[in-house]
């Protein structure tokens, strides 16, 4: 089994799943709650323009200005689409989706003219999850509690709420790519909208867990990224899930009557 399965490369990535997974199903319940599904490829992608930009000026990947550059233009685009709750809540998802696009282009038109602008495109969108170091995990998780500590104590109201997932969402595109992090926001939140919050959030973490977990077992053994993997397992456990729990409702119905 260690010939193909080394638990001190998988671990790191592992833990970071389960934090991303931490923030991200519960901005996930809040999401599908108002209404707003887009919100979070919107600001992933304005987060990655952030990168983008920083890459340019010839900063380090890694380094504390790129995170800084990510931050504000997340930031920004969380404001951004907080105008539109407030001034045009009837097309709110239609302009999330156009700002979207336009930061989409934007960041193809900026990596246009950089050899290696595709492969750093690509890196963004799919995530490198299975080149997460422990270090790195540290100042992640630093943040996610503060997070969850401000969503607990201070509350999601207004602006709150576009700010907070603004933060969440510039550590994780960092870490597990577009892709994944619009999967672990919707598609746990998404199976479990109907239950109640404390159980919902318990089947979403366990079903978002489960899906990390097998998701880098499968891309150790057969070679396959990660992110994209995790994102096709974390689909296919939802769509058990949901037919386990429409059964279990069914034969407690039955039951009752």
């Amino acid at each position: 089994m260690n010939e193909w399965f080394d638990w001190s490369i998988v671990a790191p990535p592992f833990v970071a799943g389960l934090l991303v997974l931490s923030t991200h199903v519960l901005l996930g319940r809040e999401v599908l709650k108002r209404g707003i599904i887009f919100i979070d490829l919107a600001i992933a992608q304005i987060a990655v323009l952030g990168v983008i930009v920083a890459q340019l000026a010839g900063w380090s990947e890694s380094g504390w200005e790129t995170q800084v550059a990510a931050l504000l233009a997340a930031l920004s685009g969380a404001m951004l689409l907080y105008s539109f709750e407030h001034f045009w809540p009837s097309q709110q998802e239609a302009l999330i989706g156009i700002s979207f696009v336009l930061a989409a282009s934007g960041g193809l038109l900026l990596s246009a003219n950089n050899p290696h602008g595709a492969e750093h495109l690509q890196e963004l969108l799919t995530g490198q999850l299975l080149w997460v170091r422990w270090q790195q995990l540290q100042w992640m998780a630093a943040l996610y509690t503060v997070i969850l500590l401000l969503w607990t104590f201070m509350g999601h109201e207004g602006r709150k709420f576009y700010v907070l997932f603004s933060l969440a969402v510039t550590v994780s595109v960092q870490v597990v790519g577009v892709y994944l992090v619009f999967a672990s926001l919707i598609i746990p939140a998404l199976i479990v909208r109907q239950l109640p919050n404390k159980k919902g959030l318990i089947i979403g973490y366990l079903v978002g867990s489960l899906a990390y977990g097998g998701g880098l077992l499968i891309s150790s053994l057969y070679d396959l990224p990660a992110g994209p993997v995790v994102v096709w397992l974390l689909a296919v456990m939802a769509v058990k899930v949901h037919i386990m729990l429409s059964w279990l409702l069914k034969k407690s119905v039955q039951a009752r009557g």
